[in-house]
């Protein structure tokens, strides 16, 4: 091989390891930055699981306060008829919650099937409904966060990848035999391939 063709070769393997080093350099700062976006991400998630799990607790705590004034009521309900004193338990009657009014009737229509309204279907709170949804936005939040948790980590990983193709660049520009330089080249090119395959395929957060 002639002088002047080594000469263009080494021309074209500079120009060859300009271009991997520049793509690769931008390739790295924005695994940095949707690294970063995906943290944020999975910060918020945290916090807004956080938040649907404390209000599920205060809604739980209100519909155990409703039921206990429901049992309240209705166990002066149940002496009122046993003393047979069935104005009083007319009086009590009117004076249930909605919900187990609605359930203290479905019970009567089913002959008092069950050992009170509270085991008919038809007795539901209204604030237990609330905390069994916030608990399962609670729980679909907190996967939520780990999952975008697990997206960051990812795009971290691949900045140590590309950083083996700056590496690899790099020790191809150094002053070592012609076809050793190739060989690092050859390789930082198919680290970079295979890391922008596997960057293509992730989530992207703008």
């Amino acid at each position: 091989m002639t002088e002047t063709e080594q000469s263009r070769i080494s021309k074209i393997q500079d120009v060859v390891a300009v271009f991997v080093l520049s793509i690769t350099a931008v390739l790295t700062a924005w695994c940095g930055f949707e690294s970063s976006k995906w943290g944020g991400e999975m910060s918020i998630a945290f916090s807004e699981a956080s938040s649907a799990r404390i209000q599920s607790v205060a809604a739980e705590g209100e519909a155990r306060d409703q039921r206990q004034f429901d049992l309240t009521i209705y166990s002066q309900w149940v002496v009122a008829v046993a003393d047979g004193n069935d104005q009083l338990a007319v009086y009590i009657e009117e004076r249930f919650a909605p919900e187990f009014a609605v359930a203290f009737e479905a019970w009567q229509a089913d002959g008092m099937a069950e050992n009170g309204p509270f085991g008919n279907e038809a007795y539901v709170l209204p604030a237990a409904l609330e905390a069994a949804d916030l608990s399962a936005r609670a729980d679909q939040k907190f996967a939520e966060a780990l999952e975008n948790n697990q997206r960051g980590d990812n795009y971290s990983l691949l900045t140590v990848l590309f950083a083996l193709v700056l590496f690899l660049t790099a020790m191809s520009q150094r002053d070592v035999k012609t076809w050793i330089g190739r060989a690092f080249l050859s390789m930082a090119i198919v680290v970079a391939v295979v890391g922008i395959g596997i960057l293509v395929t992730f989530p992207v957060r703008i």
